[in-house]
């Protein structure tokens, strides 16, 4: 299986689990890292590789999805990507939306591993974002009828 960890600012994480729960059910292996207020890089970079060890046993990778590009939790993951990675595969997100939590979380049994179901979510992800537009119909005048 799959593991997936959720990084962000804030309960990011831990609010994104919450969510997925409502959703789709409790996941198995799946753990939220929330970097919150007084925090620092080295105690997100401690939780992070705590999270990588209780995910050990996934054999077919580990997808840490993080909130934003070039925050800490994004950097602090991409950072342990190549420092650890003879030690867990890691695969790295940012820009994480629910869908594609949602996503990863139901169909990540199918996948053989975390860089396949990385492309997915992306594709998902992508889907996921649009710009609603409500535009009112046009009434259409009634005909001039003849009086009758």
């Amino acid at each position: 299986m799959i593991g997936i960890v959720v990084t962000g600012h804030g309960n990011f994480g831990t609010g994104m689990l919450s969510s997925v729960k409502l959703i789709a059910g409790t996941p198995e292996n799946f753990i939220p890292v929330d970097f919150t207020e007084g925090m620092s890089s080295e105690d997100l970079e401690a939780k992070l590789k705590a999270a990588f060890e209780e995910l050990k046993d996934c054999k077919d990778g580990i997808l840490i999805f993080s909130d934003l590009v070039g925050g800490s939790p994004f950097k602090i993951s991409a950072e342990l990507s190549v420092t650890l990675a003879d030690q867990y595969p890691l695969t790295v997100l940012c820009g994480t939306n629910l869908g594609m939590l949602i996503e990863a979380s139901m169909s990540r049994q199918f996948m053989e591993d975390a860089k396949d179901l990385a492309d997915a979510v992306v594709n998902t992800g992508k889907d996921q974002v649009i710009h609603y537009v409500y535009e009112a119909k046009a009434r259409e005048e009634a005909e001039p009828s003849d009086g009758i």
